[in-house]
């Protein structure tokens, strides 16, 4: 197989990346510009970030963002890892493909289908709009990723680990929080931090079942960009950016150091 790189491969690998990161790259630098203006460059300053901080209304929205998506995160973690255990380890019972159908509906269903269809359902039982409906929301939202990277885990689990331990004596609850609990806990995780993203990125959904007092960070940057771009949305997306990565950075560390004491586990038992 020939592996020589042309240069057409080169030239669209270059122009792929140019065309998905290039606006990121010159939104963060634009974020330290001295200039009002956000198309022309007028020196570096950190004076936005400043700025950025004593804007009520972003922090107010920040703080609703941050609240709702380790709430809906967590509840839709913890429902998505359930979901996935009926999913794998019960694989015949009355009504299975209905619930599988309903767990993973949000995956394929336009937001804006979801986002209305909430937004009707709130409205029929009389539910004001407000942070507990967009946290309802985003749970429904994310809680079908959380399955989907939970069960892609528990697929390809070694369930012989699990009737060893109760070979030895250990209850059914024993046996899940000390074998199989650790076992798929990087796909917990990932599934934890995946539904948050998400929960921060959405605005569709947010749109339809937010209310006074419940608006999102990309709702409040939305409203401001119909305006005009100003250097704070700047400055408040570089620090969406940079938290995103760290997270990144951190589970991606995380889990490699986890990989290698689990090989180095298995040698040990294999020379014992």
């Amino acid at each position: 197989m020939n592996t020589t790189w042309s240069r057409f491969n080169v030239t669209s690998i270059v122009l792929g990346f140019a065309f998905l990161y290039l606006p990121i790259v010159l939104l963060i630098v634009f974020s330290f510009n001295e200039s009002k203006l956000v198309t022309v460059w007028g020196g570096f300053s950190t004076k936005w970030y400043v700025s950025l901080f004593h804007n009520q209304g972003l922090m107010d929205a920040t703080w609703v963002t941050a609240r709702v998506g380790v709430i809906s995160a967590t509840v839709a973690t913890v429902l998505g890892t359930l979901a996935a255990l009926t999913l794998t380890r019960y694989t015949r019972f009355r009504g299975r493909v209905l619930f599988s159908g309903m767990v993973f509906a949000p995956l394929v269903m336009p937001e804006v289908i979801t986002g209305l269809s909430l937004l009707l359902l709130f409205v029929a039982v009389g539910l004001d709009r407000g942070f507990f409906t967009v946290t309802l929301a985003h749970i429904t939202l994310t809680m079908c990723f959380v399955a989907v990277v939970v069960q892609s885990r528990l697929v390809s689990f070694d369930r012989s680990l699990e009737e060893a331990a109760m070979d030895l004596g250990a209850t059914p609850a024993k046996t899940f929080f000390q074998i199989t609990l650790p076992v798929i806990l990087p796909a917990i995780v990932s599934g934890w931090m995946l539904a948050f993203t998400l929960s921060l990125d959405d605005l569709v959904i947010a749109s339809f079942t937010s209310g006074p007092g419940a608006t999102t960070l990309p709702m409040k940057i939305y409203s401001q960009v119909r305006l005009g771009v100003t250097p704070e949305i700047n400055a408040a997306c570089t620090i969406l950016i940079a938290v995103v990565a760290v997270g990144v950075i951190i589970a991606s560390i995380a889990n490699k150091r986890r990989e290698v004491q689990r090989q180095l586990d298995e040698q040990a038992a294999q020379r014992g």
